[in-house]
C-alpha cells in the first residue's frame, strides 16, 4: 500500500498522522508544547519545541506502522514568525505567534503613514499585528545586529512550514507555499510574488524571504539521517487552507469553518479575487499547477482556546468534553454572554487592544452558565463572519439562504456546540466523517504532488457526511440572541 504522512504543526500541539492509500487515517501521534507569555498580549513558542515535537511524533507513527511513506505533507499554524541563521540553523529569537499583539502600536503608526490601503490592495489583508510582516520587523529592530545580518543574506525568515522544511531537508530548501506566503502581509496575491514596496516600507530585506511554490510541489527530500530514509516533501498549505482542501471546498461558494484554538471560515471565490468591504480578508485558498484559487476569510482568535481557559484559567472543568453537559444543565434564562477577546478581537472588528468581558452575571451564575456562554461565543463569532461574507459575496447561495457550512476541528465533537451553531447562524452545519480535515488536506496535497491522488473533482466525491445539524431555533429567537451578543461586543470595545 502507498502511505502518506501528514505533519500538522498547530498552535498548542504537533501531530503526525499516517494515511493509507485511500486517505484514511491509520495512526496518530500528538505532543503538546509550552506556550510563553513574556508580557501582556505577547505569545511566543520556542522554535526548538516545534522541531522536537515534529521529530518525536513522526518517529512514533513510523515506528508504530512500520511503513515508509511515499510522501510528506505539511500543514501549520499560519503567520507565526521564525528567523534563523542560514549557516547554523539556530533561531534568532523565539517564534512570535499569530496571536501576539506586540506590534499593535507599530501597525497604528503605519496606518497613520498611509500604508494601509497599499497593504490591502496588494496582499488582500488588513494592516494588523496578526500577520507576519510587523513581527519580522520587530525582531529585526530588537535583536542586536539582526538587520545587518539580514541585509548580508545571513538570516532566513519563514512561517513555521518554511522553518520545518529547512530543518527536514538539512538546510537545503528555503521555501514556502502560496497560502502561507499570502498570510505574511508581504506577498502580492495578484502578482504571486513578494512585494518589494511593502518590504521596503518595513525595512525587511528581500534576501531573507523563502521561495514560493505551489501547494502540491517539490519541497525537497528529508535528510536520511532523520527517519532512516529520504522522503519527498510534496504538499504544503497553511492550516486553514489545508482544511479547505480536506473539506473538498473546490467550487466557488463552498464554505468551511475550522474550530481549533481559533476559528477560521473560508469561502471559495474561485479565480475571482473578491475585495471585501466588510473587513474580511481576501486570501489564497490554494494554488495548483500555477493557477490560484482565492477565498474570503474571517478569523476568530479564540474558539477552542475559550474551553482551554475554562479548564486552565478558571479551572471549572477537567476536560473539554465536560462543557457539553454543563451547557445542557445551564439556566438559559440568565443569558450570560462571554466575549472572549483574550488577545483582541479578530474579524470583522479588528480591535487588537480589546480584552475579554462577561455580561449578564447573576448571583446564581456558576460553572454551567460560564460553559454555556463559552460555547455560545463561538457560534456568535461565526455568525459575525457569515454576516460579513454575505455582504461581500453577491452570489451567496452557499452562505445565505440555507447554504451549508462544513465544519471541522476539535470543537465539532460537541453536538451541543454544533447545534447552537446551526441555530444561531440559521444554516445547516455538516460535520464530516473525517474531522481531521487539516491533516487530510495536507496528505491529499502531498499525494497529488506525487501523482498518487486523484484530481480535486474526483477527490471531492470521497467526502462523507457524519451528521447534519439543522436549525431548530426560530429565526426571531436567533436574531434576538445575536443582537444581545452585538451589544456585548460594542460594550467590550467601548471599555
Amino acid at each position: 500500500m502507498t502511505h502518506i504522512l501528514a505533519i500538522d504543526q498547530g498552535t498548542t500541539s504537533t501531530r503526525a498522522i499516517v494515511f493509507d492509500a485511500g486517505l484514511r487515517p491509520l495512526v496518530t501521534a500528538q505532543r503538546e508544547f509550552a506556550q510563553h507569555y513574556p508580557a501582556p498580549g505577547w505569545v511566543e513558542h520556542e522554535p526548538e519545541d516545534l522541531w522536537t515535537t515534529v521529530l518525536l511524533t513522526v518517529r512514533e507513527v513510523l515506528a508504530r506502522t512500520g511503513v515508509i511513506p511515499a510522501a510528506i505533507g505539511i500543514t501549520n499554524q499560519r503567520e507565526t514568525t521564525v528567523l534563523w541563521d542560514r549557516e547554523t540553523g539556530e533561531p534568532l529569537h523565539r517564534a512570535i505567534v499569530w496571536q501576539d499583539r506586540r506590534t499593535a502600536a507599530l501597525c497604528e503608526a503605519l496606518r497613520a503613514e498611509g500604508l494601509g490601503p497599499l497593504v490591502t490592495e496588494r496582499t488582500g489583508l488588513l494592516l494588523d499585528p496578526y500577520f507576519s510582516a510587523t513581527k519580522v520587523k520587530w525582531v529585526l529592530d530588537h535583536v542586536p545586529g539582526a538587520r545587518d545580518r539580514a541585509r548580508a543574506g545571513k538570516l532566513a525568515f519563514g512561517t513555521v512550514d518554511s522553518f520545518l522544511i529547512w530543518r527536514l531537508t538539512g538546510g537545503k530548501v528555503h521555501a514556502t507555499d502560496a497560502t502561507n506566503a499570502a498570510r505574511t502581509m508581504l506577498y502580492d496575491i495578484g502578482q504571486n510574488r513578494w512585494d518589494a514596496e511593502i518590504c521596503a516600507a518595513l525595512d525587511i530585506p528581500l534576501a531573507i524571504l523563502p521561495e514560493v511554490r505551489d501547494c502540491a510541489d517539490d519541497f525537497g527530500m528529508t535528510d536520511p539521517a532523520l527517519f532512516g530514509v529520504a522522503i519527498p516533501i510534496a504538499g504544503v498549505a497553511g492550516d486553514q487552507q489545508a482544511a479547505t482542501v480536506g473539506q473538498a471546498c473546490f467550487q466557488p461558494g463552498m464554505m468551511k469553518s475550522t474550530y481549533g484554538t481559533g476559528c477560521f471560515a473560508l469561502l471559495n471565490t474561485g479565480t475571482a479575487r473578491v475585495a471585501s468591504r466588510h473587513r474580511m480578508l481576501t486570501t489564497i485558498a490554494y494554488r495548483l499547477r500555477g493557477q490560484t484559487t482565492y477565498a474570503l476569510e474571517g478569523s476568530i482568535f479564540v474558539a477552542g482556546a475559550v474551553v482551554q481557559w475554562l479548564r486552565d484559567g478558571l479551572q471549572i472543568i477537567h476536560t473539554a468534553g465536560e462543557t457539553q453537559g454543563l451547557a445542557e444543565a445551564a439556566d438559559a434564562a440568565q443569558g450570560v454572554v462571554l466575549v472572549p477577546a483574550f488577545t483582541g478581537l479578530g474579524a470583522p472588528y479588528w480591535q487588537p487592544d480589546c480584552r475579554g468581558a462577561v455580561f449578564g452575571l447573576t448571583r446564581n451564575s456558576g460553572p454551567a452558565e460560564m460553559a454555556r456562554a463559552a460555547l455560545e461565543s463561538v457560534g456568535f463569532q461565526t455568525r459575525d463572519l457569515l454576516e460579513a461574507m454575505r455582504a461581500d459575496w453577491q452570489e451567496a447561495g452557499a452562505v445565505a439562504g440555507g447554504g451549508v457550512l462544513r465544519v471541522d476541528g476539535g470543537m465539532t465533537a460537541s453536538a451541543w456546540a454544533m447545534q447552537f451553531l446551526a441555530d444561531v447562524t440559521q444554516a445547516p452545519v455538516d460535520r464530516p466523517v473525517i474531522t481531521e480535515t487539516t491533516a487530510l488536506g495536507a496528505a491529499y496535497l502531498a499525494g497529488l504532488g506525487r501523482g498518487l491522488c486523484p484530481e480535486p473533482a474526483e477527490f471531492a466525491q470521497s467526502w462523507a457526511l457524519d451528521r447534519r445539524f439543522e436549525p431548530a431555533m426560530a429565526q426571531r429567537e436567533a436574531d434576538a440572541k445575536y443582537a444581545r451578543w452585538r451589544r456585548a461586543v460594542d460594550a467590550t470595545m467601548a471599555f
